[in-house]
């Protein structure tokens, strides 16, 4: 990225004076195609497929080869003017077309299968929330039928409080 690039997303900027300022606007018109609500074909791959359709994206792997050499975890794009790339950078999120799996940037690399959230709500309903305290195991004497049944209760709580059994 230089002074002439944009701070997130490193899309060209325009200087005032400049010479020829629709092939820097296209520039950037084309790297935001890429990245704004990116989808990709495929995660990891390290060459460029055969016969890419513009719009296509991948996320590259490790060991990037080709037109993809020195491209290592980029969103790369094939459009009309051949490939474009989105450098990685901490959450930068990506749809996995066939799976439909979001992956993640989270500076380091692309992370799938993980959600992170403090509540899920379906339907309405909270279904799943901040980790309740434990529940207690009875433990005591012979004749623990007390103890068991607070367990029991603490437990059918707990669900109802998620909406995962009806109260």
């Amino acid at each position: 990225m230089t002074d002439e690039d944009s701070a997130r997303l490193g899309l060209p900027l325009l200087a005032a004076g400049q010479a020829q300022k629709e092939l820097w606007h296209n520039e950037a018109l084309a790297l935001l195609d890429i990245a704004v609500q990116a989808t990709v074909e495929e995660l990891g791959r390290n060459a460029p497929p055969a016969a890419p359709q513009p719009g296509q994206c991948w996320i590259v792997g490790a060991t990037p080869t080709g037109a993809w050499s020195g491209r290592a975890g980029a969103i790369a794009g094939w459009t009309a003017g051949g490939w474009r790339f989105v450098a990685a950078r901490a959450g930068l999120c990506a749809r996995h077309l066939p799976s439909g799996e979001t992956a993640v940037c989270d500076g380091i690399g692309w992370q799938t299968g993980e959600v992170r959230a403090t509540s899920l709500v379906v339907d309405g309903v909270q279904v799943v929330g901040a980790r309740g305290p434990a529940i207690t195991v009875p433990s005591s004497g012979a004749t623990i039928d007390a103890e068991l049944r607070a367990c029991v209760e603490a437990i059918l709580i707990m669900l109802r409080k998620h909406g995962l059994i009806a109260s």
